[in-house]
């Protein structure tokens, strides 16, 4: 039996296309399966599966999920040649499915029942063994109601790799192309490997027996890179430190351990038996690298297969019975720990360790910071960037305390208090001398009030490892002690580190329509923060929260109490000097606790906070009312841009989420609110009285009855606009986006992206806007245009 390339063939012109004709090889007593990420009209994952000489397909529009109760639609398409497994690009505008396509993973299949017959009785089982699908999966044919393409679902069965969608999705923490990566199962040792790393926590998974815990060790992350006598030892940096080993790299040469990547910690232990970091130090210092054991307790790659997508408890036991066949005193294995995690946390912190670490027994190595891999400290301690010090007191000598800081994600370094107990003499002139090479002339802070007067600065180069009291409110550290220098972590790379926020209800549903749980509503903020950020950032925000969900009672606050919201601010300066402080949520931990509180949406003011008296930007809400069809919705914004070029303004258009569309302008702050809003609503008079039969400038529903009202309220003293990005309380759960003009004529409708396909739009993103801060132009000229004169005058 072969497959038909016909109708593949005929839907395309390959004088044009860069996709494949035809050609392939067939696999060598294996089947290739490959997922596609395409986005043609619409973003969705082609899904191919080889047999009989072609890539048998289905296109299905949200991607695969790991979740067995998950039923994605999966709709039968043509059949396509072998070749098109290797193929990447972009298919050309006025072409069949036009859009980019990227590899999205690739591997083998295997069909657990005849597959002719399977495909024929609608019910096709098989194993998938790629980098990001692995397990037993299904396709089901659905009875057609004579749909053109046969409609089927995609559902995963129950077996090891199976999670459920409020915990892992695929398609949100893997998103990238594979085309780059050997097929699975291929004898592979990569060059590098990226660490996979915890998340901090503040207590134990509530489902203990679906986890693994063992000792948090006190010391450096160590990566071997074994392959046969070429042994290599990483840290987490990916900085080569075989040279400062050479007692640990005899004793793995010694072992003989088969080739892969193995992941560990090194540690030197007190008289005690406990991990000592500043013995560790010492042991690097005044080189004594012997005394340093290596304790392992992963293995993302062995003997020529790559493991990554193997569940962490079959890693671990292949590991330990390698290590129980080779004894060493030096390289020992990270033993599971067995007892309540309560227990566990009280004894180490009793025994002076560090506290333990959590693991997913089921859990991929995803080489980067993941949920599935949590730690709880018995206290406060972590890393900070010296980026200063304070002169010596008393008998004291080198310095007095060192002034620590940790950086934000917008790559500034913010002042984090002081420490100045935990020194030895030995400690005080070796970190003094170190310092004396690092003098700089200015300040590598943000501006604090808090920093010494009499500081010394330093170039921010140096690491600190320091345990200590608590936060404050204003961000410094209490009751500070000196643990050592951490020689393997980037200062770039220290940020504040904070408990994971633990979701309250997350299977609770917010909306009907959807199905959208609060769960995937925190999830989709953190997916968007990066987009989301830089229009929220530096301007007054004000909260609506939906403790009932969508079509429950809304509050909207402009001023609401932060101490449940991390990582949202308060304004210092007085912007609202009859109200309480008003808010701003800077990053992506603000977004996500917001949405703890039950935030669905968040709404901007047309001013910084810095500069709060003179806004800078103008938002026109076109806001149609009753009979109005949506292609007079898509032509208002086209006839606002006709007459605000006329004004030689900028114009930048998004979706509200809601029934309409904004008009954004943005200016350079000159005139204050009165003005501002005044010279809108001229705007607006223009377009109600120059086209009256489109446009009106009441508000009252009655007014608007077939028209669209352009609400110019928004541009005053307080009021405030939907932001970019920011999910909408009403059924569906609409997201505002910003557009181009020229997808204008192709929107279907203002809530086309949703928090549920928001997939479609990311690759998109902010590049519509991408010239909107240095397109701001200043109000005089359109004024005058306008014969309008500011001041009332």
């Amino acid at each position: 039996m072969k497959g038909s390339l016909t109708t593949y063939k005929a839907k395309r012109n390959f004088t044009v296309t860069p996709e494949p004709a035809e050609g392939g090889e067939e696999g060598a007593g294996t089947l290739a399966f490959v997922i596609q990420k395409h986005w043609a009209s619409r973003l969705h994952y082609d899904f191919r599966l080889e047999l009989d000489g072609v890539m048998i397909s289905w296109a299905v529009p949200k991607g695969p999920s790991y979740d067995t109760h998950d039923k994605r639609m999966a709709v039968h398409v043509e059949d396509h040649p072998i070749s098109y497994n290797d193929f990447e690009g972009t298919i050309p505008p006025k072409q069949y499915g036009a859009g980019k396509v990227i590899i999205w993973d690739k591997g083998t299949w295997l069909p657990l029942d005849d597959p002719h017959q399977a495909l024929k009785a609608g019910n096709l089982k098989f194993e998938l063994h790629g980098h990001k699908m692995r397990g037993r999966w299904v396709l089901v044919r659905m009875r057609g109601k004579g749909e053109k393409q046969e409609p089927w679902l995609l559902i995963k069965e129950s077996d090891d790799y199976a999670r459920p969608a409020n915990e892992f999705s695929v398609i949100d923490e893997m998103p990238d192309s594979v085309k780059s990566l050997p097929m699975p199962g291929a004898p592979v040792l990569p060059e590098s490997l990226s660490p996979q790393l915890a998340t901090l926590v503040d207590a134990p998974p509530t489902s203990v027996e679906d986890w693994l815990f063992e000792v948090k060790f006190d010391g450096y992350r160590l990566l071997a890179r074994i392959d046969g006598d070429n042994i290599r030892l990483i840290t987490r940096n990916g900085n080569d430190w075989t040279h400062k080993l050479q007692p640990l790299h005899a004793e793995l040469k010694r072992l003989k351990l088969p080739s892969g990547w193995y992941d560990g910690e090194i540690v030197v232990h007190d008289e005690q038996g406990r991990p000592d970091f500043g013995l560790l130090q010492n042991a690097f210092d005044e080189d004594h690298p012997a005394d340093i054991v290596y304790f392992l307790f992963d293995l993302p790659f062995h003997n020529g297969r790559d493991l990554r997508d193997t569940p962490l408890e079959q890693r671990r036991e292949t590991l330990k019975q390698l290590l129980t066949k080779r004894r060493s005193d030096t390289i020992r294995f990270s033993a599971t720990l067995t007892a309540d995690p309560q227990d566990m946390i009280a004894a180490a912190c009793q025994m002076g360790l560090e506290g333990i670490i959590g693991k997913r027994r089921d859990s991929l190595y995803t080489g980067r910071r993941s949920g599935t891999w949590i730690k709880l400290k018995c206290g406060q301690r972590q890393e900070f960037v010296i980026g200063g010090y304070t002169d010596p007191q008393g008998s004291r000598s080198g310095f007095g305390s060192l002034l620590l800081g940790t950086y934000d994600e917008h790559g500034k370094l913010h002042y984090a208090g002081n420490v100045g107990s935990g020194f030895d003499a030995a400690t005080l002139k070796d970190l003094t001398a170190k310092m004396s090479k690092l003098h700089a002339d200015t300040s590598p802070f943000s501006a604090s009030r808090e920093i010494a007067r009499k500081a010394h600065w330093l170039k921010p180069e140096l690491v600190a490892e320091v345990s200590f009291g608590e936060w404050t409110r204003s961000g410094s550290i209490r009751h500070a002690v000196f643990i050592g220098l951490r020689k393997d972590k980037a200062a770039s790379a220290i940020e504040r580190e904070s408990p994971a926020m633990k979701i309250t209800n997350p299977d609770r549903i917010i909306d009907k329509q959807s199905g959208a749980t609060k769960i995937e509503l925190v999830r989709y903020y953190a997916l968007v923060a990066d987009l989301m950020l830089p229009h929220l950032k530096g301007r007054p925000v004000s909260l609506v929260r939906a403790p009932e969900g969508v079509g429950g009672e809304l509050f909207f606050q402009k001023h609401a109490d932060i101490a449940n919201m991390p990582g949202v601010k308060q304004f210092k300066q007085a912007l609202d000097p009859d109200h309480p402080p008003m808010l701003e949520v800077p990053t992506k931990e603000a977004l996500q606790s917001a949405a703890q509180m039950n935030v669905i949406e968040l709404h901007t003011q047309n001013a910084n906070g810095s500069s709060y008296e003179k806004p800078n930007r103008m938002n026109f809400d076109l806001d149609p009312g009753e009979g109005v069809e949506w292609l007079q919705v898509q032509e208002a914004p086209y006839l606002m841009r006709a007459f605000l070029t006329e004004l030689a303004l900028p114009v930048f258009l998004k979706t509200s989420g809601g029934k309409g569309l904004h008009v954004v302008v943005p200016i350079k702050p000159g005139y204050g609110w009165d003005d501002v809003k005044a010279f809108s609503q001229a705007i607006v008079a223009h377009m109600a009285q120059t086209i009256p039969d489109r446009f009106v400038q009441k508000s009252g529903p009655r007014n608007r009855v077939g028209k669209i009202f352009i609400d110019y309220l928004r541009n005053g003293r307080g009021a405030t606009t939907v932001a970019a990005w920011s999910a909408r309380t009403r059924p569906g759960l609409g997201i505002s986006v910003p557009l181009a003009w020229d997808e204008l004529d192709n929107l279907r409708s203002a809530d086309e992206w949703r928090v549920t396909n928001v997939h479609e739009r990311l690759d998109v993103g902010n590049a519509p806007w991408e010239d909107y801060a240095k397109s701001a132009k200043g109000l005089a000229a359109a004024m005058k245009r306008m014969k309008f004169k500011p001041g009332g005058a």
